[in-house]
């Protein structure tokens, strides 16, 4: 059952120009020249209850700003959107109790006071008894492995620690509906890890929507199943993250180690001869003729060790969005 539903959904900015200069600056004032910039262009999906769909695309490509008119920040110029049943930019109390937001580059977080401060502020604005806060509060920071960090002053927490503070001040009501914003923005491998395993079990234990967008496809691909791709406002890929890597990419590396040396010019009958280094041989294969390549070569050549791959995700991505098609 799809929980938010977005049809044809516009947004259109208008942006005023103006040339440097004092005398332009003048000019500005009394008579402005006004541009339009389309940052999401007619875009259509669904989501199911319980999802956790990857929202992927370059810098500008529209994903904050459909985030923010999901949450009702900002309205859209055409389209309709539902959320939970309700139209996101009433801002309805009920709504409000059921999705959160929460962006990598910003903070809630009071930048002085402990984060436990800040989660009891939270907990009063939600209305929860000082006894249910104190165990969603231990509940939460159990799940996130935080102990002392919420008695620490903010600015004293490392960047990790501080994601999961505002990880937990944002679940703290136990929304079902998470929009998460480059939630692992500028953390080490091991604290984008915490925050992948914490969402992973939040979503399984909850049931929550998860609409999660991330410049690391490590978040993508260890939480989505799903993804959408979006570019200069254009939705183009909605499915599989496997349905996107078949389109993406019809050819498979194999990564050959003889036992003795052979000529490249024998491999390159079977595709692309990427790497060529005494007896390591990588080779590019199209998948439409793999499986008799791979037997031809296991026959043909003393194989050492053999290891088949598909192209790193992010190059395949970094490609079509220069390409600007699928």
């Amino acid at each position: 059952m799809s929980i938010i539903t977005a049809r044809s959904v516009t947004k259109k900015y208008l942006i005023a120009e103006k040339n440097p200069g004092i005398k332009n600056t003048f000019k500005h004032f009394f008579s402005r020249r006004m541009s339009e910039i389309m940052a999401v262009d007619q875009i259509d999906f669904d989501i199911n209850q319980g999802e956790m769909v990857g929202f992927i695309g370059s810098n500008g490509a529209g994903k904050t700003t459909t985030l923010k008119m999901l949450c009702g920040l900002i309205y859209p110029t055409n389209g309709s959107i539902q959320v939970a049943g309700y139209t996101p930019v009433l801002r309805q109390k009920q709504f409000l109790r059921q999705i959160t937001l929460v962006m990598g580059q910003k903070q809630q977080l009071i930048w002085d006071l402990p984060p436990l401060e800040s989660i009891k502020v939270n907990a009063a604005i939600y209305g929860l008894t000082d006894r249910e806060a104190t165990k969603r509060i231990d509940e939460l920071a159990s799940m996130l492995e935080l102990n002392t960090e919420l008695s620490r002053p903010v600015r004293k927490l490392s960047l990790g620690e501080r994601m999961k503070a505002e990880l937990l001040v944002a679940l703290l009501h136990r929304p079902s509906i998470l929009f998460l914003d480059e939630p692992t923005l500028g953390l080490d491998i091991n604290s984008q890890i915490r925050v992948r395993k914490f969402l992973a079990e939040y979503n399984n234990k909850y049931e929550a929507t998860i609409l999660l967008t991330s410049h690391y496809m490590g978040d993508i691909t260890s939480l989505c199943k799903r993804v959408l791709l979006i570019h200069n406002g254009t939705l183009f890929h909605d499915g599989t993250l496997n349905d996107l890597t078949d389109k993406l990419s019809p050819s498979r590396y194999v990564q050959i180690e003889l036992r003795e040396s052979y000529p490249k010019s024998n491999f390159e009958v079977f595709g692309t001869v990427v790497v060529h280094d005494g007896c390591l041989v990588k080779v590019l294969i199209p998948k439409a003729e793999f499986s008799e390549t791979l037997s031809l070569i296991l026959t043909t050549y003393p194989v050492k060790d053999l290891e088949v791959s598909e192209p790193p995700i992010e190059q395949l991505i970094g490609n079509i969005l220069k390409q600007g098609s699928l």
